[in-house]
């Protein structure tokens, strides 16, 4: 072919990239390769071979970690823990520093394993996985750094365990172990059993950046070793992989008292509007969706298209598809690498074979290949429009109006990231903070960088990764004492009243009678006090189902919320003494009124001071960290501060945007009877407070395991921490629960309420030319 008939045709040439240094790096290790332990390098135990997928070649054998190699991995973490603790920040920062410089000194050798080991295209590998990797371990040299005066006071964890997934294994790496690192702690890191190959060698790059042995310690295995290191003694588990292996974890570490972070599936939607610039819309869902061959949680998996546009926009779309190569990994000019395993490509050909919308392929070798893919005139609930394909295939819907727009993309059990499209701005950002992601793209895709925050909602897990708000997942929350007991009292005989003043439930702004109709006495100190009602399953249902139809509450201005939690603190004041007396007469405790009436202001006072961040992200644009309300939460109140506790749950619940179903407690539930009035008399929207008296143990289960609240706290002295975790599982709702332990009532610290309460969205909003 002459240099006229290329220019003419445009076709592009094979421009392989050399794998020498990768196979004499693997060869000098004898392709068989041990645990990283103690900073030490074992021998090779029992082994599987772990494959280049665009070929079948076995690259090496790697160890199949035992339960005794993970706690022999845990105690070495655990033994040089507390030292690297105590190192001084600017020391640890240095070898954060000196890790990113040896990723950035032997990127080449890395970008190669990375594909080889993955089937991913070398231009990903080099300009995406590696320099990303790098720029997470530059950004939290700079928290490590500034440890002291970012997080003052807070600790770290301890020993890490971290999980992470095949697809960007060396990326997802340096997310899990750069900020542990950063605060202090020590990791026990399980590769993917398919990808293991960047994790040993990220081992030579700790050896060389000075990382103390033990600090850093990886054991490689299938499921089996990350269920034993999920059993093992560490104190903080972060994973990212699928939503169901997230429920096992949930429900495994539930009542350990450890941290859990878990970043899990996604099905984000693609929305593009009539007046988007369509050539970029089609540009940017090649990278969304077919990026990695569409192996990526945040994939943009689902397209929706406005009506007006739709059959130019596919036209266009199967053009683009036609342009898409896919072959060699290796070889510089292709867009589209091979799937990670056979067995994955075959479960991804499974679901494509059982939809009935309209198939659009495009071209790709045979193998371990998959083409790009097209499903066009799906319904919302298609298999391929709520499952995670988790491959090259993107599901393709119409829509007509922006609400309808908004009602699809929320149409899922996930919410990890989405895109807007649309060349009106005011339009895009209308629409994008109302989708219920993590993550959410303006006119682009896939963005992602060390200071901006990434995680998901819903079913896509919780805790985020990256920036300020990624550290707190590595740093340990404060803990009061053991909680004792709670002093009970016997009620005696009945006072005689002519009315039945028999305290009912709140639910919706209004008094409702149980719906089991049972009661049971108050007792304090001198006898009965009077009489409550005994929610059941049924009442936390109709609790729920009014704090959710409050939902308006969460999009009032700030200002609002301010002026009625003043209100609300106004009118305890005025009561201050009834308050008091009731509580005295329930539990014979000291007067907390006044400082119940202090928190309710000083939530007000938050309430329009919780600012989001502008992220100051390597690009043409800006990344905003927006603060959004978690929805419904159900928190179970403390007994050793009764009233005190019901003003702080109330009032971060109220300042930040949330609904509540407050379950009152069980030595002092008059006291949260009392509150009617006073919310009544607050312009408290109906649905926005709900309370129920009962059974902390009997209605944990009930309250943790709807579906319909966002978050579950617990301050309960029952033994119900572990209970709400498990039962919290099966639906990935966040919680906050207390362990057994007491907390300082008094305090001002309102860090751990307002990361209890919110969730952080980055928005992406590029712009420039």
């Amino acid at each position: 072919m002459n240099v006229a008939e290329i220019f003419e045709n445009m076709e592009w040439g094979p421009a392989p990239e050399a794998r020498d240094e990768a196979d004499a790096w693997l060869e000098s290790h004898g392709r068989a390769f041990g645990h990283f332990i103690g900073g030490k390098r074992d021998k090779p135990g029992e082994t599987f071979a772990t494959v280049n997928p665009a070929n079948g070649e076995e690259l090496a054998q790697v160890t199949q970690g035992t339960e005794a190699d993970v706690a022999r991995a845990v105690e070495a973490a655990r033994k040089a823990q507390p030292a690297w603790e105590k190192l001084d920040d600017h020391d640890r920062a240095r070898v954060l520093y000196a890790i990113a410089r040896g990723l950035q000194k032997h990127a080449r050798l890395f970008a190669v394993l990375e594909t080889l080991d993955t089937g991913k295209p070398i231009r990903e590998a080099r300009d995406i996985d590696v320099a990303l990797a790098a720029r997470h371990f530059y950004h939290h040299a700079g928290h490590a750094e500034l440890r002291g005066e970012l997080v003052p006071g807070r600790m770290p964890w301890g020993v890490c365990g971290q999980i992470v997934p095949w697809n960007f294994p060396l990326l997802m790496l340096a997310w899990k172990v750069a900020p542990a690192l950063a605060m202090g702690n020590s990791v026990v890191l399980k590769p993917a059993e398919w990808t293991p190959l960047t994790a040993l060698a990220f081992a030579d790059i700790c050896e060389t950046a000075g990382v103390p042995p033990g600090v850093v310690n990886i054991v490689t295995g299938d499921g089996a070793t990350g269920a034993a290191l999920a059993r093992a003694e560490i104190d903080k588990l972060a994973f990212t992989g699928s939503t169901e292996v997230g429920r096992t974890l949930r429900r495994e570490t539930a009542g350990r008292g450890i941290g859990l972070t878990l970043e899990l599936g996604g099905k984000s939607p693609y929305i593009v509007f009539e007046d988007a610039d369509i050539d970029g819309a089609v540009e940017g869902l090649v990278d969304a969706i077919w990026f990695n061959g569409g192996q990526v949680c945040c994939a943009g998996a689902r397209l929706l298209i406005q009506e007006g546009i739709s059959e130019e926009f596919l036209s266009r779309l199967k053009t683009r598809m036609g342009k898409i190569r896919v072959g060699d990994p290796l070889d510089k000019s292709v867009d589209m690498g091979a799937m990670v395993h056979s067995e994955h490509k075959a479960r991804v050909e499974a679901l494509l074979a059982q939809t009935a919308g309209e198939v659009h392929r495009g071209t790709a070798p045979d193998g371990c290949f998959l083409p790009p893919t097209l499903v066009s005139g799906l319904h919302s609930a298609d298999p391929l429009m709520q499952e995670e394909v988790f491959g090259p295939v993107l599901a393709a819907t119409t829509f007509r109006t922006p609400a309808e727009a908004v009602q699809l993309a929320n149409d899922t059990s996930y919410g990890l990231a989405g895109s807007v499209w649309s060349q009106d701005l005011d339009h895009a950002l209308d629409i994008a903070p109302r989708i219920d992601a993590g993550v959410v793209w303006v006119n682009g895709a896939n963005m992602l960088d060390a200071a901006a925050p990434f995680g998901g909602m819903k079913e896509s897990g919780f805790g985020r990764e990256g920036g300020v708000a990624g550290l707190s997942a590595y740093l340990r929350p404060e803990q009061g004492s053991k909680l004792k007991a709670p002093r009970t009292h016997q009620a005696g005989p009945a006072p005689t009243d002519a009315v039945d003043r028999t305290a009912k439930l709140y639910i919706g702004g209004k008094q409702a009678r149980p719906d089991g109709g049972y009661t049971r006495p108050v007792a304090g100190p001198k006898g009965m006090v009077g009489e409550v009602g005994i929610a059941n399953r049924k009442d936390v249902r109709n609790a729920v189902e009014a704090a959710s139809g409050a939902r308006g509450w969460s999009g009032t201005t700030a200002h609002l919320r301010a002026q009625i939690l003043y209100y609300l603190a106004e009118n305890l004041s005025a009561r201050a003494d009834e308050f008091d007396t009731r509580l005295a007469a329930q539990t014979g405790g000291k007067p907390e009124a006044a400082q119940a009436v202090r928190h309710l202001f000083r939530w007000a006072a938050w309430a329009d001071k919780h600012d989001g961040r502008v992220v100051g992200v390597p690009m043409g644009g800006l990344a905003l960290a927006l603060n959004r309300p978690v929805g419904v939460i159900g928190a179970f109140a403390p007994e050793e501060a009764p009233l005190i506790g019901l003003a702080q749950i109330i009032g971060a619940t109220l300042a930040t945007g949330n609904r509540l179903v407050l379950v009152a407690p069980e030595t002092a539930p008059l006291t949260a009877t009392d509150l009617y009035q006073v919310l009544d008399t607050s312009d408290v929207p109906a649905g926005v407070v709900n309370i129920l008296t009962g059974d902390h143990a009997e209605l944990a289960p009930h309250l943790a395991g709807h579906a319909g609240i966002g978050a579950c706290w617990s301050f309960s002295s029952a033994d119900i921490s572990g209970l709400v975790e498990r039962e919290a599982a099966s639906a990935l709702t966040r919680t906050w629960v207390n362990n057994g332990h007491s907390r300082d009532w008094a305090g001002r610290d309102a860090a751990p309420w307002l990361e209890a309460a919110t969730e952080i969205q980055t928005v992406w909003i590029p712009f420039g030319l």
